[in-house]
This record gives C-alpha cells, structure tokens and sequence, in this order.
C-alpha cells in the first residue's frame, strides 16, 4: 500500500511534542508491515538532507523515504510555529504553501498514495487542496484522504483577510466549510474535506464530540459519525528503552532496577538539587501551557517544592516560564526549572525520577505516561482523554496515580498518596516491576492503522 504522511514536525529532524515522535515513528512501522511510505515535512534551519533539489530535500530512513519542502523565506527560522511571544503572523501562509507543495512533489517523482495521512491544522490543506484543486489527476484518483487530530485546541485559526492566499475559491468561506465565526479555520476545513478523521486515543474520540472538549467543533464532528475513529499513540522502543539509552547516566532494564538510583543521584549533582535518593523526585517534560495543567500545578506548587523535589523540561508561554522561574529562585534546592529543549536531558530525566506528572486539563493522549512505564517512573494523571486509557490508579490494580477532579487540591491529595507508597519500599518496587513490562509498541497501533487504511482503499 502507497501511503503519505503529512507532518509539521517529525521526529529526529524536528521536534517540538509528541507529533514529532508519532511522525516519525509510525510510518517506519507502516513500512515493517509492508507499505511503501513517504513523509512529507518542512525544510527547517538545521535540517540537512541527504540529497537537495530546488524545492524539497529527501533522506531515507528505517526503510521510509522524508521528504523536506524547501522555502528559506517560511522555514528557515529559529521556531518551528513561532516565539514564545505567540505565533508567527504568516503561518497561514507558510503552511498552506508546504500543503500545495507536497501535491506537486508527488505529480514531480510521479508518485501515486492510495492514503493521504495528514496531522492536525498545519497539514490539513493538503486533504482539502487534493479535494478541490486535484481531484481530477489520474494521479490521484483513487487517493482517500484522513486527518489525524493530536490536539483539537490547535486549530489554525486566522483572520478572513487571510482567506485568499489559500487559492481557493471564496465559496469555502462559509459555516459549511471553512468559516468559523468569521475567521479562517483550517482544521475545520480538514475535517469536512477528508474522508476520515483519527484522534489519537479511543477516550478522546468520545470526547471532542461533546462540547466540554470539541472547541466549538463538536458539531462538525458529530456529522462525520462512525468516520471519527480513536487509535491509541504508542512510543518507539527502539529510542525509548533504558536497556539501550546511552544518553542515560548508566543504563538498567527490569532486571537491574536498582541502577536506575544511580541516574537519580546524577540527575540531583547535574541539576543542582539536593543529592538525596529518600526525596520524592518528581518530574515534568512538557508544553509549559495551560492545557497541560500548569494552573493548577502552579496554584499548588509552593507546598509541593516545600515536600518533594521537581524537576521541569520545556518551554511554551511566557507568563509560566515568568511564574516558574520565580519558583526557580526560591526553591534552589528542591526545584530544576530547564526552559528548552533537549533531548538528552529528556532522556536523563525520565530515567531518574520517581514519579512523572501529568495534570493535563485535557490530552489527546499522551506519551510521557507510555515511556514513564518504560523507565520505571510512576505517572500522576489528571483522568482525561488518553491518560485516561492509558494509567489506571494503583488502587485499581493499575500502575500510576489518578485524580478525577482538576483542581490543586485534588492534585496535592493524589501527591501525598503517591509519597505514602513511595516510602513503602517493597511495595514501590512491586509497582516499578510491573509497570516496566507494560507494552505500548508501535506494531500494535500501525496495525490498526492499516486497518483503517485498508478500510478506505476498498
């Protein structure tokens, strides 16, 4: 089968989230189960192909073909969206220019995909330029086209000024197409203009259907019916697995847990946090935004740093990056605050903590809690979206911590439970043992993206 996968980010080139991991990930597990699969992103500043032609670059890799569309003027930047003072104002532009491009570049290496696969507003163009402005090229005649939705938050909202530079007709500017309360919405024009659309986890696909998380699009949703359909993420052991991490102080697999204390005392020197292995070592690498519950871990974080330490890896808005580093100044010995990325410390951080945090007002999915299980680190988890398919409470027979309030309290109540059981050492080590061999592989879920695939193509 013929697929391409369309991505604003994908990991190892470029990476801001988990959409990178996904993008990366998946297709190299679509192509092990036999599909000839081509990934489309932006030629970012940084990025070096194998090979580079006039408008697009091209590297293989783990058998898939990526392919970079090349314009210094959108892509050769610093951010990937933007600063974190907002978003760049000509992204409308940038992206629907790297959407009409994958199409010619495909007409160009003479390609023909049975499946278009594009992820979240960034890539939605591609499903609707196919739609409205190449639907008669035999190349494309018996495509079928889906949007995977990471994050329906996301929706690549733009003024209707905007409008003309889609290049397509005015008559798409309407409440049935890709008007939003008078602006520009991409996503929307995605959903309505593909032929199926996947979330990221069962849980979620229930969820942007109601209008507690379909961000005004629950409506539209509701429409595609049976079409919205809910696959599970999953992470890439091959990058994934302390057994192998050599960005990891000292590796440890399920059968050398008791190594995983020499990354926590390493991480403590590194940091500059009080070398200790009795203190409950939190951690976080995430979007520094609300979504992912930094208001109510703000709310509660005086007494958490005045109980536990807590290490933070990311970067996203400026008044939290603002509030934290404040945090950062008054709590030198309790509190690493890392406002970038980094992969290495990434790594380094997973393998060294006690427990992960991840008080999400809403996730998608989620893929800190699958690779937590993987380096023995304990999630605590707001019950929401994949988190909630993902981490059911210890209480449950499940390992992780679970709070079904969203509020500071309820997450410094599930905090104290989680030390509680963190000074029963033999009963800690029950858990880590367990949740270690917890299997949340790309095989499966390729699988049954193909499904879908196969699905459409028939």
């Amino acid at each position: 089968m013929n697929v391409v996968f369309c991505s604003s980010e994908v990991f190892p080139f470029a990476k801001t989230g988990g959409l990178a991991d996904v993008s990366g990930a998946l297709p190299q597990a679509l192509a092990r189960k036999g599909c000839t699969v081509k990934v489309f992103q932006p030629l970012y500043k940084n990025i070096k192909p194998e090979k580079l032609y006039d408008d697009y670059g091209l590297t293989r890799l783990g058998g898939v073909d990526f392919y970079f569309i090349k314009n210094d003027e959108y892509y050769l930047r610093e951010g990937i969206y933007g600063t974190p003072k907002g978003d760049y104002p000509d992204n409308l532009e940038r992206f629907s220019f790297f959407s009409k491009q994958v199409l010619e570049v495909l007409k160009k290496i003479n390609f023909s995909p049975q499946i278009i696969n594009c992820n979240d507003w960034q890539t939605s163009m591609v499903n609707i330029y196919l739609k409205l402005l190449y639907s008669k090229e035999p190349l494309f005649a018996k495509t079928k086209t889906i949007l995977t939705i990471h994050n329906l938050a996301y929706q690549g909202l733009f003024v209707r000024e905007k409008y003309p530079y889609l290049g397509i007709s005015k008559q798409y500017f309407t409440p049935q197409y890709l008007e939003f309360y008078d602006k520009v919405s991409l996503l929307k024009g995605g959903i309505i203009f593909s032929d199926l659309v996947t979330t990221v986890s069962p849980t979620y696909a229930r969820e942007i259907k109601t209008p507690a998380f379909g961000c005004g699009l629950e409506g539209v949703l509701k429409e595609k019916g049976k079409d919205v359909v809910g696959i599970l993420n999953a992470i890439d052991y091959d990058v994934w697995d302390p057994a192998k991490d050599d960005y990891l102080y000292k590796r440890y697999s399920p059968n050398n847990l008791a190594d995983k204390a020499v990354n926590k005392t390493a991480l403590q020197k590194e940091l500059g946090l009080k070398v200790d292995q009795e203190a409950f070592l939190l951690s976080m690498v995430s979007r520094l935004a609300e979504q992912k519950g930094l208001d109510i871990l703000s709310e509660g974080l005086d007494e958490i740093l005045g109980k536990y330490q807590v290490v933070i890896l990311g970067f996203g808005e400026e008044c939290y990056h603002t509030m934290l580093g404040a945090k950062a100044d008054k709590f030198k010995d309790s509190f690493s605050l890392n406002l970038k990325f980094d992969e290495s410390l990434a790594h380094k951080i997973y393998g060294a903590s006690d427990a992960f945090l991840m008080p999400s007002r809403f996730e998608p999915c989620g893929l800190s809690q699958m690779i937590s299980y993987k380096y023995a680190t304990v999630p605590i988890a707001n019950h929401t979206g994949g988190l909630a398919d993902t981490v059911i409470d210890v209480a449950g027979g499940g390992g992780g911590f679970v709070f079904n309030n969203y509020s500071a309290s309820d997450l410094l109540l599930t905090l104290e439970r989680a030390q509680s059981l963190f000074k029963n050492k033999s009963q800690w080590q029950e858990i880590l043992e367990k949740i270690v061999n917890y299997n949340f592989s790309w095989e499966v879920a390729a699988g049954h993206y193909l499904d879908v695939y196969k699905s459409l193509s028939t």
